[in-house]
């Protein structure tokens, strides 16, 4: 699972996050334990940013399962989406 926070008027990535980071990747938890933390993760690093808010792009894919707990981690995190 990857999450992204992208500035869409620059193109550029400004903060990511990852299940393949080592932290996440060492990690005995589900994928979906796995994908609220890569959304807490995100919120923090976007936090460090200045970011406080943004929209979440699901991709055309239905939010339940680790597209919804991406969104709920990012929520728990502080961000507001």
């Amino acid at each position: 699972m990857v999450a992204q926070l992208v500035n869409d008027y620059e193109h550029k990535t400004i903060v990511s996050a990852s299940t393949m980071e080592d932290a996440l990747r060492s990690a005995q938890d589900n994928k979906v334990a796995k994908a609220t933390e890569v959304g807490k993760l995100i919120a923090q690093r976007a936090k460090a940013a200045g970011i406080t808010q943004c929209v979440f792009d699901r991709g055309g894919n239905m939010y339940h399962g680790r597209v919804a707990a991406v969104a709920e981690g990012a929520r728990e995190g502080g961000l507001s989406l």
